[in-house]
């Protein structure tokens, strides 16, 4: 149609929008009514308003790449018929393999403006925290796995690494049937809008996001997961090794010295090729990874299979949404060992708090369910509020009476880093205190969290036997991936927590925990939630003996 339609203006030698009247009032016999439709729409709103129009319904880094003033609107429509590209990544790669110069009416510094466009393009992207990000992508890999022909299905992209923001989704999904895949993916309800759809490739707009699905061949379909996982410097550092031992390593998957494409049906076929394990998404950052796993010297990172249990939870007592009973059903339905139920101490800002007279009502109710559910060791605890003195919110008569105590910062602001540091060493060196929550109190994506020498912060907990948390709440994610590793680095403890204040997310938080405490090379053996309960138990009473 829309080749029709130009062909038609040129004949009438039509210039712009406004000359477009003629025609519209006059307009030759048999002309498709859809195009005189829309010769008439850009005539009455003017063809730039069609033109963001229709910009606005394309895969959001093309939209960027051409408002970049990279390329116009032809060039870029240029590149995708013949390359069929729609996100940065498939821009990078043709830039590198310098296709975009062998498309007609295009040439080398057409392409070279593309390059030199590629590395601000994502700071243009509107980004969202991991967790939202997250929830959206899982309902979609959660229907690709449910089709028939598609083996298998991932998240992509800052995404699979664990990033804090996300600026898009994009999904990888083996399939052998990909229209299957496809007519599925559009009947998700409420009618999602499509930016693109061809034989393996589908963009739609869920919740004001881009989602992008790209459908391999089972074949070859490791070579895509791994290219678009990244990181760039990750996978350049892979081509660079690649090219060392004669091979080429390319978007499209990796080539043997005589120009042959190996078959990538996994991720683990390539770097086994290249004589590497397979590196985990969330340290592919293009650090010292690659060196140590060509040394095999990589850390056996922290899995949901070695949690044995949640150690911070809210219910009704103070924030949550949930009564204990079903927070209790929810951890024995995650096959926890153990859980603990620790809410918030009178000075929270919480809109409910547990009170002097409560705690021994929570530890009643707690008793009978400990009774009813004996598969799981349930602990009496509480998340205390660190004074401004550095005191803590309830006497230690109080706290004696819970399992295990865990103490917090909430303060916005208001104390300088040192006053800060103090309040922090004084909970830490309080022998009922066995574990300090989300230390820098960072509010994802609105606040940063506290200005502290954390590497002070690090010394102190080991100096004091205190545990220091990977708090999975999405607003949280605290400690992030670079203070976890510099807190298994000077030797602390960690525990990984869901920080939940309702049962059904109780296993995206503890899940988001883990991709962040990976982020931060943290292994099992760092981690207190990993032991059992003996254990946990042993470290509570170990710090308490201080007294």
């Amino acid at each position: 149609m829309f080749v029709r339609a130009e062909a038609l203006v040129r004949a009438r030698h039509i210039d712009a929008d406004t000359d477009a009247g003629p025609l519209i009032d006059d307009p030759p016999p048999g002309l498709d009514p859809e195009i005189l439709k829309r010769l008439r729409q850009m005539y009455e709103a003017g063809g730039w308003v069609l033109v963001e129009s229709a910009l606005a319904d394309v895969p959001g880094d093309l939209r960027w790449l051409y408002e970049s003033g990279a390329v116009t609107i032809d060039q870029l429509a240029a590149i995708y018929r013949a390359l069929g590209s729609t996100s940065a990544a498939d821009l990078a790669a043709a830039v590198r393999e310098e296709k975009i110069r062998e498309i007609a009416g295009l040439d080398a510094a057409l392409e070279a403006a593309v390059g030199a466009a590629l590395p601000t393009l994502r700071t243009m992207t509107p980004r969202v925290p991991l967790g939202r990000a997250t929830a959206i992508a899982d309902a979609v890999v959660e229907r690709l796995r449910a089709v028939p022909g598609v083996e298998w299905a991932l998240p992509v992209g800052s995404l699979r690494r664990g990033h804090d923001m996300v600026g898009d989704i994009e999904i990888v999904a083996a399939a052998s049937q990909p229209a299957d895949a496809i007519a599925d993916l559009l009947t998700v309800p409420d009618a999602p809008r499509v930016l693109h759809q061809s034989e393996r490739r589908l963009y739609l707009r869920i919740e004001r996001m881009q989602v992008g699905v790209r459908l391999p061949d089972p074949a070859n379909a490791g070579a895509a997961l791994l290219y678009l996982t990244g990181s760039a410097a990750h996978f350049e550092a892979l081509r660079e090794r690649a090219a060392a031992s004669g091979s080429r390593l390319m978007a499209g998957g990796l080539h043997g010295s005589d120009g042959t494409l190996r078959p990538s049906p996994t991720e683990d076929a390539i770097y086994t090729a290249l004589g590497l394990p397979c590196i985990p998404p969330e340290i592919r950052e293009g650090g010292e990874e690659i060196a140590l796993a060509s040394r095999g010297e990589l850390p056996a990172l922290v899995a949901r299979a070695d949690i044995r249990g949640d150690l911070h939870m809210h219910s009704l007592w103070s924030d949550g949404r949930d009564p204990i009973d079903t927070m209790v059903q929810g951890c024995v339905a995650l096959g926890y060992e153990y859980m603990a139920i620790t809410d918030h101490s009178p000075s929270s800002a919480a809109i409910r708090n547990l009170t002097v007279d409560g705690v021994n009502k929570q530890a009643d109710e707690i008793a009978r369910l400990r009774d009813r559910y004996p598969a799981i060791a349930i602990l009496h605890g509480c998340e205390v509020d660190i004074l401004p003195d550095g005191r803590l919110d309830f006497a230690d008569r109080v706290l004696e009476r819970f399992d295990i105590v865990l103490a917090s910062l909430h303060d916005p602001a208001g104390h300088d880093p040192e006053q800060l540091m103090k309040r922090y060493t004084s909970a830490m060196e309080h022998p009922l205190v066995t574990l300090i929550t989300h230390p820098t109190n960072r509010l994802v994506p609105h606040r940063r969290g506290y200005d502290l020498d954390y590497d002070r912060l690090f010394e102190l907990a080991v100096e004091h036997r205190t545990v220091v948390e990977i708090d999975g709440a999405p607003s949280h994610l605290d400690l992030d991936g670079a203070l976890a590793r510099r807190a298994i680095a000077a030797g602390a403890t960690v525990a990984v927590s869901s920080d939940c204040h309702r049962a059904e997310m109780l296993a995206l938080q503890m899940r988001l925990g883990i991709v962040i405490a990976r982020r931060g090379w943290v292994e099992p053996r760092h981690v207190l939630n990993a032991r059992s309960l003996e254990e946990v138990r042993a470290v509570i009473a170990a710090k308490r003996g201080t007294r």
